[in-house]
This record gives C-alpha cells, structure tokens and sequence, in this order.
C-alpha cells in the first residue's frame, strides 16, 4: 500500500472517529428517550415508550423555563448585535490612539469569569433598584455576547475592499447611503451568523444566569435544578425535539442554498449563450 493510500485511509478513520465521538453521546440521549426507564438510561433497556413525551408536555415549568430561555436569548440578539456591529466598524476605521484600549476592554468581558459577571451585574443593578430578573439577565449576557458579535464582524471587515466606500463618496453618496446599499449588504452573512451564536450563546448560558435570573429561571438552571431533585427522559425528549428542529432547519437552509446556486448557473449560462 502505497503512502498516499495510507494517509486516505488515515484520513477516512479519523472523520469516522471525530463523527462518532460528536454523534455517540446525541444518539444515546436520543434512545434513552423511549426506554421506559425513570432514569435518562439505555441499559438496562425496560420497554419502548412515548410517555416521557405526554410527561414533557405536562411539564409546565420546564415550558416557563424554556420560554423564558427564548425571550432573553431574543433581548441579547436584539442589543449585543447592533454593539457589536457598531464596535467593530469603529474599529476598523478609527486610527487614533486608544484603538487598543477600546478592543481590550470589548474583549475583556471574555477572559471574565461568568460568575463574576453574574454577581458584579446584580451587585451594581441592585444599588440603582433594579432586582434580579429577565432584564438583568439580558444585561449581564450582552456584556460578554457582544465580544463574540464584534470578533466576526471584525474578522469580515479585513476583506472589505474600501474602494467600494469611497467610489460612492465620489458620487455624491450619503454616509448612511454608503452603509445601507455597500457595507451592510456585504457584512450581512456574518451579521447573520453573529446572531446565531448570540442566540446559542444566551440560550445556553449557565454561570452569569444563576446569579441574575431572580425568579425566572432559564432552561439550563431548570434542568440543573432537576437534576439534583430527580431528572425523568423528559429532558432526553425535550433535547430530541430541538436536535430534530435544528436539522430541519439545516436541511432547509442548505436546500435553499443549492437552489440558489443551481439558479445563478442558469442566469450564468443563458448570458453566455446570449452572448
């Protein structure tokens, strides 16, 4: 066998290997979710069932819990985005001193422990009057979210050809002209990523939370509580049912993408024959 053959071999075994050790973990939660067992286990294998789905549905907290996930992972989406986004083109124009300072402390956040963004973010909303609750908790998350936004933006901002900008300044065109038709059309894929891990980002969130939530708990903090108290397959359902939507989503995404590319072929194709 020659050695190009043994690094294709190699190569193939250690995609097979990265594969299983992503996937083992997510195919056995998802078992574990019709083995009628009172504990989110495949073995011992008690029977097939459904009733940790009727059990999920009847979980009125978890569904609170879960609301409240979403609503804050919407409020960081909605303030850490427009941050980070003003951040990073601030960054990558401004050339005066303080250029440094300004990107450390927008990162700073990161290199803090999310305990001591929670208690630092209750300690000094709590001297103004405000308790712990959904709003602080969208607070204290956007603090360090907001770092994550302003790095991909930044990263998307080195290859923007700035001849575009200043070609239609020549034109007579606005500085918000200039955003809206050029800068904003080309930042928009990793505004829309950016966004994406915002909302994971918040979604799951543990550490800064606990400290912040009040008495809305989130759907992390409600599942750390059950399982101190006794955690049922319900949550093994619950993760199954967000796994499903999520490849329903990246089907459908992918679907529309090769839809679109197979779309500009013929528009490429139908030029060049017009031609």
């Amino acid at each position: 066998m020659s050695s190009q053959n043994i690094l294709k071999w190699g190569i193939r075994f250690y995609i097979t290997l990265f594969f299983l050790y992503l996937f083992t973990p997510l195919i056995i939660m998802s078992a574990a979710t019709f083995n009628d067992s009172r504990f989110p286990t495949i073995s011992p294998w008690r029977g097939t069932t459904l009733k940790w789905f009727e059990e999920l549905w009847q979980d009125s907290g978890m569904w609170q819990a879960l609301s409240n996930s979403a609503i804050i992972a919407a409020g960081v989406l909605a303030i850490a985005v427009p941050i980070g986004v003003a951040c990073a083109l601030f960054l990558s124009t401004y050339r005066g001193g303080g250029k440094n300072f300004i990107y450390g402390l927008m990162l700073s956040p990161l290199l803090t422990p999310g305990v001591i963004i929670g208690i630092s973010t209750l300690i000094f909303w709590r001297s103004m009057g405000v308790s712990g609750g959904i709003f602080l908790t969208i607070i204290a998350q956007t603090t360090f979210i907001a770092a994550y936004v302003m790095l991909m933006i930044l990263a998307r901002m080195q290859r923007f050809d700035r001849t575009l900008e200043n070609a239609a300044f020549s034109l007579g065109a606005t500085h918000l002209q200039v955003f809206r038709r050029i800068t904003l059309p080309y930042l928009m894929p990793a505004i829309l990523s950016a966004g994406v891990i915002a909302f994971l980002q918040s979604f799951e969130n543990y550490n800064t939370t606990l400290f912040v939530k009040g008495y809305d708990t989130t759907l992390t903090v409600y599942i750390a509580s059950k399982v101190r108290t006794g955690l049922t397959p319900a949550v093994n359902a619950l993760g199954l049912i967000l796994i499903v939507i999520t490849v329903l989503l990246a089907a459908i995404y992918e679907i529309k993408r090769r839809r679109e590319v197979r779309m500009d072929e013929q528009k490429a194709a139908l030029a060049e024959a017009a031609d």
